[in-house]
């Protein structure tokens, strides 16, 4: 077993080029500036980065997200499992980058025998779209009404730039934020997370305007094979021009210039297929509106594997869950 710096970490990922963009280095260098201390771990041909986070009384709580790396886990959660005695974990979530559909997902949970299934972070079902083929193979894989919103707003004289301005996107998303009923992170988060990844070319901001007025943004992300539409935000303004279509398309161009093959969109209801296609039209409640949006874009539904639990204290766990679960409520 090896602990490695964020070089070495890096240098790793280069034999991983499916690997998640939250396994990164930049990814765990981002989160340490907000209360989140990484450890990379390499075990035979099975690699992690662990985040831990500092609570009172010299406690921690343990977060794998998207990962391990590699096969053959079961020496490398070991090795994780006495980090986290060592840190006074209270608890391990391990969140693993992988599908339900794919054909070792029996054998994937072996791994947690004896944990708990627990909620995921991060959204477990997403739409994503393939790169594969030409931008026209793009176009005939979308719904008939999204080729036509990309076409209308490239009519209507939206234009799409990269930018830096990450005041003006985090404006915008307090403005989406308050007209959709979603919580907004601070704006150093943003400013972070873009100076984390921009100057390496694994992220870019986009802005839609007309006449040079700010319609909508967003922020892609991209690592080795795949690409993640994280965080987008629109304006009160004409939206009639459908700056959000255009936005999207840009992006999969970005995607393909930087070499992935995917673009995962990131977020939806957590609902099997037959239920977002019978329901999509009528619902409005949580992501359903997003749902709409995203499936016009000829994409696959795929639901992640999920999320467990290794629980080093069962009181304080217990209580942890009983404050989750009332801040979700709240909130």
């Amino acid at each position: 077993m090896a602990v490695l710096d964020a070089a070495q970490w890096s240098t790793l990922l280069k034999q991983f080029p499916s690997a998640h963009l939250l396994q990164t280095a930049e990814w765990g260098e981002f989160k340490a500036a907000f209360g989140w201390q990484p450890l990379r771990l390499v075990s035979g041909s099975a690699a992690a980065q662990v985040l831990f986070r500092r609570l009172p009384l010299g406690l921690t709580i343990a977060y794998l997200p998207k990962g391990p790396l590699g096969s053959d886990w079961a020496n490398l959660l070991a090795e994780v499992d006495e980090h986290c005695r060592r840190q006074r974990a209270i608890f391990l979530k391990v969140e693993p980058d992988c599908w339900e559909d794919e054909p070792d997902f029996t054998h994937l949970r072996n791994y947690f025998t004896g944990w708990f299934e627990s909620r995921p972070v991060q959204p477990r079902r997403t739409v994503e779209i393939s790169l594969a083929g030409n931008e026209e193979d793009w176009l005939n894989r979308m719904k008939q009404k999204t080729r036509y919103n990309i076409r209308l707003a490239q009519r209507k004289e939206v234009v799409v730039e990269n930018s830096t301005d990450v005041n003006l996107f985090y404006r915008m998303m307090v403005t989406t934020g308050e007209r959709d009923g979603f919580g907004v992170h601070s704006p150093d988060y943003y400013q972070r997370v873009f100076d984390s990844f921009a100057p390496k070319g694994m992220c870019v901001l986009l802005l839609a305007k007309y006449q040079n007025t700010p319609l909508a943004g967003l922020m892609i992300f991209a690592f080795g094979q795949r690409a993640w539409y994280f965080y987008g935000a629109s304006s009160n303004e004409e939206r009639h021009r459908m700056p959000a279509y255009l936005l999207q398309w840009e992006a999969m161009r970005w995607a393909a210039s930087r070499g992935c093959t995917v673009y995962d969109l990131w977020g939806i209801p957590d609902e099997d297929e037959e239920v977002l296609e019978s329901q999509f039209s009528t619902r409005e409640d949580g992501l359903w509106g997003v749902y709409r949006f995203k499936r016009g874009f000829g994409g696959r539904v795929r639901r992640s594997v999920g999320a467990w639990d290794r629980v080093y204290q069962p009181l304080l766990y217990a209580l942890y869950q009983q404050f989750i679960a009332r801040r979700r409520i709240e909130g």
